[in-house]
This record gives structure tokens, sequence and C-alpha cells, in this order.
């Protein structure tokens, strides 16, 4: 599942995301959800939120199921 709707994204749900520093790499994180950081139900290019394992921030790229 990609993580562009917010409504598929749970706290301590386990995604893959992409860290600013990491967009033109395109070198993804994995971690679980500590914070939902953005407010719009969809964007395109993955919603924003905070990991548990060093407060790491990045857009989400696919949910771990």
């Amino acid at each position: 599942m990609n993580g562009q709707n917010r409504n598929d994204i749970k706290i301590g749900a386990e995604v893959d995301i992409i860290l600013k520093k990491d967009q033109t790499t395109g070198t993804l994180t994995r971690g679980h959800v500590k914070k939902i950081l953005t407010n719009s139900k969809y964007h395109p290019h993955g919603i924003k939120v905070m990991l548990e394992e060093g407060d790491m921030v990045g857009r989400v790229q696919n949910i771990v199921e």
C-alpha cells in the first residue's frame, strides 16, 4: 500500500519513508509511525510522518503489512 492517503496510516504502523536528504537517491528508511504531520487527507508525494526510531521525519512511500 502506498502512503498517499492519511486514513491508511496509523500510529505504530511499520512504514518505509524517504527522508528529505535521501530524495535524490531514493533511499528508504523503515520504522514505526510516532506522529502524523500532514493534515490533509491526501498528498501526492506521501503523507509526512515522524518515526519512533530517532525522531526522523519523512514522507511515507510504503506501508508494511
